[in-house]
């Protein structure tokens, strides 16, 4: 084996019992490997300075490498010593629960403490004060959880025989998938008693989060430089390539002709929850054993989907970046993308759950043209701009006490996920804290650094142009992937697409393209029904509080798609761009409409039909609930109105600063009142579009208020995943 490069590192010295030591190492190794297995020379050096010299390493190697090897033999050899248990962070529960059983096959005993297991709490902290944990597995999330952080904590660090932190990228901003928790580790380890070593690892890190990582391994231990130990990614047994569709309908198509010609079983990974949904669906319907896999999956359905996959009792699972880090099938045949990731380096780690004990395996992207709004999207998630970051240290500082998620979306214009994120990274910072009942300001100074944000969006700006040309690429696609990862060992791998001049076809059976579409163009899908106030609302000078009176909900509406589908989606995009013009929809998005209510099992048939009010589609909506009456020969009801011209302002984010502002500005129409009042049957409430569900909320209200004995929403998109 060629030795891997090293950075800012130098030789271990041999400790005296070095060979003795290397043969305890072999035999846990063998323990949890089998008979055959040995040491790399890069686990072992990772081990003997772990073990003998109580260091603090990175290793960056690729996937199946054997990193979960180096902790696991390090914690018997330290736990041999007396040392206390292994604390290993883990960022996913899949990639615990393969860590666990990991750890049993050797004989080591490992417990994990995360959301899912709180029950088993008491009796988890009593094993390890017992001595009766080898190896602890905690989620980042936890380190921020008050309870955990203030009570068990300060003790599970002052015991540690061993710290690791798996998928360290995750640590750095600069990283591909950065998670603000995991910055804290850097408090944990400034924290760590002398001698406590630490080992980090990754399989996805450039040079610049290499640095950034081993710098952050350092706190709290200056005087000595982070061990770096970097190996070339080369995948011998990968096969990547790219085949360019026309069309959803052709990508789907491309599946189902192709899926059956590749050995094994794999992953389709979707960049939207909506896209593995529908996906999975079609394929199902042509007779493939498929399961969808995201982050709307219930937990015990995720763990009986992996199991699926497992055991090969699946041909594939379509899944959305939920199925990442950690799952570990040697013989998983095939990874397919259904759609570009936004990263070279999210891809390289996704592509490399293939082919680990294989020979081979294949790797197919089938980009989509819509892959860039979707990126747009995914993009204009990034910290908020400065006046928004001090509004929420404004209202903290201001509130005199700990103020939740809920009270605070009173206060800042964020989405929850968004507020909760930034909150994490501020917490990092020092500049809040969360505290029971909430989150503080602490009151230290803090700074936005503007400039490193900005520097962080032009990284990801140049990792969207990298994928790009990956998808173009005229030289080897394995060599492209390694050099955006700064491997100095990168060369033309031989086996890709481009490197043999064997390409996938891009021909498609026509009866599969009708077969996709006749999916893709199925129209409907659901509408919630709001059944609670946001919590809060007073301190906006709106009454509402608790259930929302069951006597003015909507029923469950319908949209005909969600902005994110890949059928109609696409169409539906196009259609409410914000630069697209005010006009009647075509007769096809119609008579898309005409099937959803067709289809839809309402209790009562509406009679009745109102529109909604718009500031900048005026003409469609009323248009459309003009046409969709006459078709249905219902009563026109009329609009809803705005009490101004420029309507409820400029669209608020979260749920109850969006109610305030509708609230506040809708009302009913000249004689929509009334002629509600008169209605028998349920009214169809049409709009373009539905993101919080607010508007229809306060709409369907006054129309209940006014007379209506039922609202039904229609509405041409809703919001994605």
């Amino acid at each position: 084996m060629r030795t891997p490069t090293h950075d800012g590192t130098h030789d271990t010295p041999a400790a005296p019992d070095g060979a003795a030591l290397r043969e305890r190492a072999e035999q846990h190794l063998r323990a949890l490997a089998g008979d055959g297995a040995r040491l790399r020379e890069d686990q072992w050096r990772a081990v003997h300075a772990l073990v003998a010299h109580q260091r603090r390493a990175l290793v960056v190697q690729r996937t199946g490498w054997g990193k979960s090897a180096v902790y696991f033999v390090a914690t018997a050899l330290r736990r041999g010593a007396g040392a206390g248990p292994t604390v290993i962070v883990s960022p996913l529960l899949a990639l615990m629960r393969n860590q666990i059983a990991a750890a049993e096959r050797a004989g080591i005993r490992a417990r994990t403490i995360n959301s899912s297991n709180t029950t088993d709490w008491e009796s988890t902290y009593a094993d390890v004060g017992a001595g009766l944990v080898d190896v602890l597995l905690i989620s980042p999330e936890r380190l921020n959880n008050p309870e955990f952080r203030d009570r068990a904590l300060p003790e599970l660090a002052a015991g540690a025989g061993l710290v690791v932190i798996d998928e360290a990228h995750c640590v750095s901003d600069w990283g591909h998938d950065f998670r603000p928790d995991y910055r804290r580790i850097r408090q944990l380890l400034h924290e760590l008693p002398d001698g406590i070593p630490v080992l980090a690892t990754t399989a996805t890190a450039n040079e610049r989060v290499t640095h950034d990582v081993a710098e952050q391994l350092r706190s709290g231990d200056e005087h000595q430089e982070t061990l770096v130990l970097r190996g070339p990614l080369e995948r011998e047994s990968l096969s990547l390539a790219v085949a360019e569709l026309p069309d959803p309908t052709a990508r789907l198509g491309w599946l189902a002709e192709n899926l059956p010609r590749i050995e094994g079983s794999g992953i389709i990974y979707t960049l939207t929850v909506d896209a593995a949904l529908e996906t999975a669906r079609f394929l199902s319907e042509q007779g493939m054993a498929v399961r969808a896999y995201t982050g709307r999956t219930e937990p015990e359905e995720r763990r009986e989907a992996e199991d699926a996959l497992l055991s090969n009792e699946v041909k594939a699972l379509v899944a959305t970046s939920a199925l990442g880090m950690g799952f570990d099938k040697p013989d998983l045949g095939f990874v397919v993308h259904l759609g570009a990731p936004q990263s070279p380096i999210s891809y390289y780690q996704q592509v490399g759950r293939a082919g680990r004990g294989l020979d081979r395996a294949h790797a197919v992207l089938l980009p989509g043209r819509e892959d860039t709004r979707i990126w747009d999207y995914f993009a204009s998630l990034s910290f908020p701009p400065e006046q928004t970051v001090r509004q929420t240290l404004d209202a903290l500082g201001q509130a005199g006490e700990p103020l939740s998620i809920s009270r605070l979306e009173t206060r800042v214009d964020l989405r929850r996920s968004r507020l909760e994120q930034m909150l994490k990274v501020l917490d990092v910072d020092g500049a809040v804290e969360r505290v029971r009942g909430g989150w503080v300001r602490t009151g230290k100074p803090w700074t936005y650094d503007a400039e490193r944000y900005a520097a962080v969006a032009a990284a990801r700006e140049h990792e969207r142009r990298a994928m790009l040309d990956y998808i173009a690429a005229t030289e080897c696609r394995m060599e492209f992937l390694r050099t955006q990862l700064d491997d100095p060992e990168a060369r033309p791998c031989g086996r890709c697409d481009v490197c043999t001049g064997q390409y996938w076809p891009t021909e498609v059976d026509p009866d599969r393209r009708s077969a996709a579409a006749g999916v893709l163009d199925r129209p409907g899908t659901p509408i919630s029904v709001r059944r609670q106030w946001p919590t809060g609302m007073k301190t906006l000078d709106v009454p509402l509080s608790g259930r929302v009176p069951e006597g003015e909900r909507h029923e469950e509406g319908r949209a005909l798609a969600r902005i994110t589908d890949i059928g109609w989606g696409t169409e539906l995009r196009r259609l409410l761009a914000a630069d697209a013009p005010d006009e009647p929809v075509n007769e096809r998005v119609l008579q898309g409409l005409v099937r959803v209510l067709a289809d839809w099992d309402w209790a009562h048939r509406p009679v009745a039909v109102a529109a909604m009010p718009s500031v900048t589609r005026p003409v469609l909506i009323t248009d459309l609930a003009a046409r969709i009456a006459r078709l249905g020969r219902m009563q026109p009801l009329g609009s809803l109105e705005y009490s101004s011209a420029t309507g409820p302002g400029e669209r608020r984010h979260n749920s109850a600063l969006r109610l305030a502002q509708v609230h506040a500005a809708l009302r009913l129409g000249p004689g929509t009142a009334e002629r509600a009042s008169r209605s028998e049957g349920p009214v169809l409430l049409v709009d373009d579009y539905v993101d919080t569900g607010w508007s229809l909320t306060v709409a369907a209200s006054l129309l209940r208020r006014a007379g209506a004995p039922a609202v039904l929403p229609l509405t041409l998109a809703g919001n994605g995943g």
